[in-house]
């Protein structure tokens, strides 16, 4: 097959689709057992009961809302469309939660 050079794709040909919205059960799922585990191993926990995976799903889940919203915010009212990482240390000291290392 030869190569087509600097034309167009042709017919019936579509290029990559991005950015396909995932719903947010399935988004929330993608914070895996292990991965809860390790972060509970970081924080010195021996055991973990099963209960607890969905309950930690649903806490970061809040938490993360909650920052998004601010970060949000702070980038409408720079009238900018991007939100840098300095929006998120200034919705995170809003918090009481100051973050260092990233300016600010």
């Amino acid at each position: 097959m030869a190569g087509r050079g600097k034309v167009g794709k042709g017919y019936g040909k579509v290029g990559a689709k991005r950015h396909t919205k995932k719903s947010l059960k399935e988004t929330i799922m993608g914070i895996t057992k292990p991965a809860i585990r390790r972060l509970a191993r970081r924080g010195g926990v021996k055991r973990i009961s099963s209960l607890i995976y969905e309950e930690t799903r649903n806490v970061l889940r809040s938490f993360l809302e909650n920052v998004i919203r601010d970060s949000v915010t702070y980038t409408e009212h720079a009238k900018r469309k991007t939100v840098t990482a300095l929006d998120v240390v200034y919705a995170l000291k809003r918090q009481g939660r100051t973050l260092y290392g990233f300016g600010g």
